[in-house]
């Protein structure tokens, strides 16, 4: 009896094993012939808004018609200033969207901590300087930006996600920079192959975002996240071909043969087709020359060079002004709102707009008769591009295009797009701000549309299939 049990055991275990080696036969099948799977980490993800949301949100649009299923790693209650739930249309209903809870306050109080108490007149007291000092501590401690406090819980969510379901890859997209560490993470935690995703270098936002910190220990350790983030991952994408060199050395001497490919951030040819418009946004009048400035205004897209020409022009045409009307749309910095105050002290038709939804956004390009794009005269400016340029590209209106030269200005001339000016140029955009005033109004080429189709979401998308496409096999 007990040597028919044994058998009886031995042919059950064996057929076990048999069914467990069938069923990872067909589970390899449909890895290969099936569509894969991509764990996205994106702490900013719909409803929350901004022009960096974008970027993950066509990819999520698009990576399904490439065979490619998103699984959404997201914070549960982001601390972000900007909302938008128009993109959340773009999310195909199929998407697995994983919410982890993040520890870190609401972003109205975080600014009343960043701006600190009002200055007084004497000397700060005790209380005040110990405040001040928790304050100083506090941000000092949260490396590499205070989304760092989600990571606990975000490691812990996208852990369980990768155990339960499988994924073939991992992309994490920058900033916040947080992002990216996660990603390093579960990289190493999983063994999956980890694409690396900088919408901004690393090194420009330490330089310039508001509220960075730059002092020496803080730089110390961003430059160690850094180089742990590029030693594990397998592929680097960024915005520009100048960031594609620097980050493919930046990697080399982390010690990482991780290839490095540009993906613009593009236009997608749904949100530009013609449809109804906003019903307050009306087209200028017969006289007045439109110039629409979208996006944020903060010391990389600072607008003071355009605030002196048109001072120029008051102080000696003052009557040309009155056909010219400004409009700025988006969220505006403390310094910049100061020097748009200049511009309310001439004749000049300024209307300020806040932060508004993608849709509205672009309703007021296609009200422009130009668009003005703007980047500060400062290092590293040269590897940037502004993502809204390539809507600007889209819309087909002329580009006042004050920026250094540059790879954006280099799109500008090479897709015959607009005027290009540097900042420091001031009597050379007055002068296309007279000539525009005075009916000069610009037609761009026949062949625009076909020569701007290249930079459409759908086809950079398929650029990241091909990053995908090349990388190891997921265990």
């Amino acid at each position: 009896m007990f040597f028919d049990n044994s058998v009886h055991f031995r042919d059950r275990r064996q057929h076990g094993a048999a069914s467990e080696a069938a069923a990872q036969v067909a589970l390899d099948f449909d890895r290969a012939t099936g569509p894969r799977r991509l764990l996205l980490i994106s702490y900013h993800f719909p409803p929350v808004g901004g022009a960096g949301v974008q970027r993950p949100v066509k990819f999520v649009k698009y990576l399904r018609r490439f065979g490619w299923e998103v699984s959404v790693l997201v914070a549960a209650n982001p601390s972000a200033p900007l909302s938008d739930e128009s993109l959340l249309r773009d999310i195909p209903a199929e998407t697995h969207i994983e919410r982890a809870t993040t520890w870190e306050p609401s972003y109205t109080f975080k600014a009343k901590v960043a701006s600190g108490p009002p200055a007084a007149t004497s000397a700060p007291g005790p209380r005040r300087r110990l405040a001040r000092a928790l304050r100083g501590a506090a941000t000092l401690a949260l490396q590499p930006d205070p989304q760092v406090l989600w990571l606990p819980s975000a490691l812990r969510a996208g852990s369980d996600l990768l155990r339960r379901v499988h994924h073939d890859a991992i992309l994490a997209t920058a900033p916040a920079y947080s992002n990216l560490v996660l990603g390093a993470l579960l990289k190493k935690r999983f063994g999956l192959p980890l694409v690396v995703d900088f919408r901004d270098e690393w090194d420009i936002s330490q330089c310039y975002l508001e509220n960075a910190r730059r002092d020496s220990f803080s730089c110390a350790v961003q430059r160690w996240m850094q180089r742990y983030v590029l030693q594990q991952a397998d592929a680097l994408t960024c915005t520009t071909l100048s960031s594609a060199r620097r980050l493919r050395d930046r990697a080399r001497e982390a010690g990482s043969q991780a290839e490095s490919t540009c993906i613009y951030n593009g236009f997608d040819e749904d949100d530009i087709t013609p449809g109804t418009s906003a019903a307050d946004i009306s087209m200028p009048e017969k006289d007045v020359f439109r110039l629409v400035y979208t996006g944020t205004l903060w010391n990389l897209t600072s607008i003071e060079p355009l605030v002196t020409a048109i001072e120029t022009i008051d102080a000696s045409l003052p009557e040309r002004l009155a056909h010219l009307e400004l409009v700025i749309v988006g969220r505006r910095t403390e310094q910049q709102e100061k020097l748009l105050d200049r511009i309310k002290k001439t004749r000049c038709r300024l209307r300020l707009e806040p932060y508004c939804d993608h849709t509205r956004s672009i309703d007021w390009m296609k009200s422009a008769d130009a668009l003005c794009m703007l980047l500060s005269d400062v290092e590293d400016a040269h590897r940037v591009v502004p993502a809204k340029m390539f809507e600007y590209l889209s819309i087909g209106k002329e580009i006042l295009a004050i920026v250094p030269d540059s790879e954006a200005a280099d799109i500008i001339k090479e897709h015959e797009a607009g005027s290009h000016f540097r900042p420091g140029e001031v009597l050379e955009i007055v002068a296309w701000l007279l000539a525009r005033v005075q009916g000069g109004r610009r037609i761009l080429p026949n062949n625009h549309a076909a020569k701007i189709a290249r930079f459409t979401r759908e086809r950079l998308c398929e650029q990241l299939v091909k990053v995908l496409d090349h990388l190891p096999v997921a265990p």
